[in-house]
């Protein structure tokens, strides 16, 4: 990648950013080789507020967000994006509640009307209440059966203690979901959903003085008072010893693993470094060493890989693969030895730069459609990671050394440390 192109990303001369009164940021690209707008965003009102007898509180009141307001009712509401073949559409997660839409360029002005009516003015009807509660005990009884799901919940609830927010499953419990009334989403949303800390981002064919002028419009008289400071996670370290969680699943004929422990936060300075090392582990090609070593070697595991989760605080670094029940074990065997490998000695020079040319090469691809640029703007504003971050990404990425990925390694992984569950048919 020449300078030249890198020069041509997204960056402090063409993203305009402005931060409103009332805390509301609102970061604009414009992209007039399209005709449309694409528009994405995000306020801290997250699983993380919510207390553990109300586990799915947050998610549920985001879902209910486009199920009525004190203007529209269920029917106008989505009638009115239909007619103009517009969406929006919100999502939870541990931190924050996340939007997104998209429209022709005219048509920006309904979806932000729109969705600052749903933030601000959800009725939370009682039947609809009932219909997403209906849907999420059946998607949980589903997941109860779901191996792959069933050891990643047994990997967050043993990596992370009670008291920590990602201990929890954002979707609630069999046993909470039961518990949580319309009451509940009316006093979570007065108390959490506010414009301290909100960010929304346009990009599209849009003037940037429109596209401002219009949140400003919908959404500059918006406070609230009641709004708490953005939670913060408690402090936690990484397991001292293996700890091992084996969740019995009758009739399976397949079982799923999940190996590992704390990784960095996205704010964490090696994070770079241990993204690029998790690349190597079990990402590039056909999922890296470890797939190559359990999948296509051995030919043992339906899949196989490893993540990095990153985020607001300490996500997890972790192995997943599915396989055969016999071949549990030597999966497990074979997974720890390639992190035995990965903290021992520097990972191969040839590997080091197919993983940078296949990182910074891949960048512009996720920034061919106003979706992608939108969606890593706000990245780049969750994260603080400045207007300049695409234009120094390719400096970054080629700056890291194979001493700076052991480094990274060796911070966050031991192989003597691990949490490690399956899910399926009793193999012992």
């Amino acid at each position: 990648m020449t300078p030249n192109t890198r020069y041509a990303f997204p960056g402090p001369d063409n993203v305009t950013r402005v931060e409103l009164d009332n805390g509301i940021v609102v970061l604009v690209y414009e992209n007039h080789s399209v005709q449309s707008v694409y528009l994405t965003g995000s306020l801290h009102a997250g699983s993380i507020y919510e207390n553990s007898e109300k586990t799915g509180l947050a998610a549920m009141t985001a879902s209910a967000l486009m199920h009525g307001t004190q203007r529209r009712d269920f029917d106008a509401l989505h009638a009115e994006l239909e007619d103009i073949g517009a969406d929006l559409g919100f999502g939870a997660g541990v931190h924050r509640i996340s939007f997104s839409g998209k429209a022709l360029v005219e048509d920006l002005d309904v979806v932000v009307d729109i969705l600052a009516d749903t933030l601000r003015n959800p009725v939370f009807p009682p039947e609809h209440i009932e219909r997403l509660r209906g849907e999420r005990l059946t998607a949980l009884h589903y997941y109860r059966q779901d191996t792959r799901w069933l050891t990643a919940r047994a990997f967050q609830e043993t990596l992370y203690p009670r008291h920590h927010a990602y201990h929890h499953d954002i979707l609630g419990t069999m046993t909470t979901i039961p518990a949580i009334h319309q009451e509940d989403m009316r006093a979570f949303h007065q108390t959490h959903y506010g414009p301290r800390a909100m960010t929304i981002v346009i990009a599209g064919a849009i003037d940037t003085a429109k596209a401002i002028l219009t949140v400003r419009q919908h959404l500059d008289g918006w406070t609230n008072p009641h709004q708490p400071a953005i939670a913060q996670l408690p402090d936690i370290t990484s397991p001292t010893t293996t700890q091992r969680i084996m969740t019995a699943v009758s009739g399976k004929t397949q079982s799923d693993i999940m190996i590992g422990t704390l990784g960095p936060s996205r704010f964490a300075p090696d994070f770079q470094a241990a993204n690029l090392a998790n690349s190597i582990l079990g990402q590039f090609g056909l999922m890296g060493r470890i797939g190559d070593v359990v999948r296509e070697r051995e030919g043992m595991a339906y899949y196989a890989g490893s993540y990095l989760e990153g985020g607001f605080g300490p996500g997890a670094w972790s192995i997943s693969a599915g396989v055969d029940p016999a071949n549990v074990e030597r999966t497990i065997e074979l997974c720890i030895q390639e992190i035995r490998r990965l903290v021992a000695e520097p990972v191969g020079a040839e590997d080091l730069a197919d993983n940078q040319s296949y990182f910074t090469g891949h960048l512009p691809l996720q920034l061919e459609s106003c979706q992608g640029i939108g969606l890593t703007l706000h990245l780049m504003e969750s994260y603080r990671l400045g207007l300049d971050y695409l234009a120094k990404y390719h400096d970054i990425i080629y700056g890291l050394t194979r001493e700076d990925l052991l480094a990274a390694a060796q911070r966050y992984l031991n192989p003597d440390a691990l949490v490690i569950t399956i899910a399926g048919p009793n193999h012992s």
